[in-house]
């Protein structure tokens, strides 16, 4: 049977936890790994990791409909059947921004001057970081079709995992609970969510648990900044015990975090002592845990 390489998600129910720099931090102990950036909306992994693309592929996320004003007789059946006001004026045109590629004028047009075109939605990008090959892309403005590009973006770390023999793919996953994040972690070895002590990020990593069931998956948390509210923290482990979850690893709050990243580096090039201890036995509980995992 053929090796598979095992894919390890990082998640969070909410922006702003830590999520990227602590999966960056995990991505230099991993040794035959390749990188994986899912949050193809707001991706920023690249600012720590600073990749070097090596290739560019375009993301066609869909269709849009183009009208040939040669063959347009202005029936208005194209405007009539529209119900996302995408298409306007006298003659007809469509107005790109609001066209859902739904393809409903193209069929009413009784003289077939409506065509659909492929719609480029996005870029995805194949790069060279220091820790290793990285997989990112970047979803055009008001662009949708986010998850498919998620899907896009695993495929082709997966089909370069089998390429060069790699063990691990290292998800950086989106935040919430949306379509991107369940096409980020259908189908994963290991699920890490990292929340933090506040009112939102106990709530919102209930959402992520309770979405992890629903995947016959159970998750990992790490709390970041731990000890701004130790009280939250305490009720953090209580609720991932309930949801089948485990607290495998607490971080502590430091300042110093900051200039890490501003330098362009992971908690483990040049963050605190105590940290780096953290994120080690993190990943220690981790690989036990993926060890015992198919």
């Amino acid at each position: 049977m053929e090796k598979k390489a095992k894919e390890i998600a990082i998640v969070s129910g909410k922006g702003g936890t830590g999520k990227t720099v602590i999966t960056a931090a995990l991505a230099t102990l991993i040794d035959r790994k390749i990188i994986c950036d899912c949050d193809v909306d707001a991706a920023n992994l690249h600012l720590i990791l600073e990749p070097k693309v090596e290739k560019t592929t375009e993301f066609i996320g869909g269709e849009l409909a183009k009208i040939d004003p040669e063959k347009c007789i202005r029936c208005m059946e194209c405007v009539d059947v529209c119900r996302s006001g995408a298409i306007a004026g006298d003659p007809p045109e469509v107005i790109e921004e609001f066209c859902e590629g739904c393809a409903a004028c193209f069929y009413v047009c009784p003289v077939d001057a409506v065509e659909m075109r492929n719609n480029k939605s996005g870029d995805l990008y194949v790069s060279k970081t220091r820790t290793g090959p990285m997989v990112h892309a970047k979803l055009g403005i008001a662009e949708d079709n986010s998850g498919k590009l998620v899907s896009e973006v695993r495929k082709e770390a997966l089909a370069i995992a089998e390429d060069q023999d790699f063990d691990i793919i290292i998800i950086d996953g989106p935040p919430g609970i949306g379509c991107p994040v369940i096409a980020s972690i259908t189908g994963v070895a290991l699920l890490i969510v990292v929340t933090e002590p506040t009112v939102s990020g106990i709530h919102d990593l209930r959402r992520v648990l309770e979405l992890a069931t629903r995947f016959n998956l159970s998750p990992m948390v790490i709390v970041n900044k731990f000890d701004i509210n130790r009280e939250i923290t305490r009720s953090i482990e209580e609720e991932s015990k309930k949801l089948n979850a485990k607290v495998v690893g607490k971080i502590p709050y430091r300042e110093e975090v900051i200039d890490s990243i501003k330098e362009a580096k992971t908690l483990t090039e040049a963050g605190p002592s105590d940290i780096k201890e953290e994120i080690v036995k993190i990943w220690e509980t981790v690989k036990k845990e993926l060890s015992n995992h198919g």
